[in-house]
């Protein structure tokens, strides 16, 4: 059996076949009564857009890219969500890439989508300015930075204040009377990492008072590198131990606490523990995480927004980068009970 074509649900809809395109394209341009008699007609005919065709008229393709740094993170994922809900609420998909925190495996995903025609791509870039990104711009494909801020002006972005965020965690380890911190971060090239960092050396270095902050570096942001430097903390001598960590996300924070519990050590009592990202995982953890809130699902739709507007809008768009405030959320692993 033939799939139906435009022509024969324009018939059964009694309508021209440019109303069959509009509702298809530019559904909010149709009559509420006239769409649904078309999409009726659609139903009873069992029509099936041919997006392939489409997408060789107009030389894009009504998709956009996602490129994130790990895909396995909680962070990434609500992030993602975000901009599924203004994507589907549009009519467009998503195109989800991970690049493993990898420049050559990023790169490569950046060529895909440019090939694949999409309308515009999300990206938290591996090492911050990306050449790549520039050569996509200037051929004509939007690019809208997610969780990070550049110091180029012809791209927009949405990012939290990690600087900020960073200060914070760190005044509130400070105010809750430790002296002694560690910062446990990596890798090394990420932005917001380095953000996070400077943002918690830049409270110790106010508080004064004999305050000081280690820095522990981690092969990567996950549970199992958390786990693999508690191993390290707990081999050290009590007197050459922190007495409080600001890791840079939940989930190293988690494989962190889990890795001292397991041998032997109380959170907070011997080591109190603050994240970054506030992922669900933090307030059900069974000494509950301290964390940095991020407005996760918010930075996604608002990157999203963005870039559709520039999409619509075109040359005359101007670049706009939409910054974010964090959020201290206090729990169990940073107050002594």
């Amino acid at each position: 059996m033939a799939i139906a074509s435009i022509k024969e649900v324009a018939q059964l809809a009694s309508v021209s076949i440019g109303t069959v395109s509009n509702v298809l394209n530019r559904p909010h341009a149709v009559a509420p009564a006239t769409r649904q008699r078309v999409l009726s007609a659609m139903n009873e005919l069992g029509f099936v857009r041919n997006e392939s065709a489409r997408a060789l008229r107009s030389g894009r393709t009504r998709t956009m890219g996602l490129v994130v740094p790990d895909v396995t993170n909680p962070f990434c994922t609500d992030v993602a969500a975000g901009v599924q809900t203004v994507a589907e609420a549009n009519g467009m998909m998503v195109t989800l890439c991970n690049s493993d925190h990898d420049g050559p495996r990023e790169r490569r995903y950046l060529d895909h989508l440019e090939e694949q025609r999409v309308q515009g791509i999300l990206i938290t870039p591996v090492d911050g300015e990306n050449d790549r990104l520039d050569q996509l711009i200037e051929r004509g494909t939007p690019a809208v930075l997610l969780a990070h801020v550049s110091a180029n002006l012809h791209r927009c972005a949405a990012a939290v204040d990690d600087h900020l965020g960073g200060r914070m965690a760190a005044e509130h380890l400070l105010g809750q009377g430790h002296r002694k911190l560690a910062f446990v971060g990596g890798p090394g090239g990420s932005s917001q990492v380095t953000g996070r960092h400077k943002g918690a050396a830049a409270a110790v270095a106010d508080a004064g008072d004999g305050a000081s902050l280690e820095l522990i570096q981690v092969p990567s942001l996950s549970f199992a590198s958390g786990r693999h430097a508690a191993e390290h903390l707990a081999a050290l001598p009590r007197r050459a131990r922190p007495t409080a960590l600001f890791c840079a996300n939940d989930t190293l924070a988690l494989g962190m606490m889990q890795g001292l519990s397991t041998l032997g050590l109380r959170v907070p009592d011997d080591i109190a523990i603050i994240g970054y990202d506030d992922i669900d995982y933090a307030a059900a953890a069974t000494v509950p995480l301290s964390s940095i809130r991020q407005p996760r699902r918010e930075l996604g739709r608002v990157a999203a927004e963005l870039l559709l507007e520039e999409i619509d809008i075109g040359e005359q768009h101007r670049h706009r980068q939409v910054l974010f405030a964090p959020e201290v959320i206090v729990r169990a692993s940073t107050v002594r009970g």
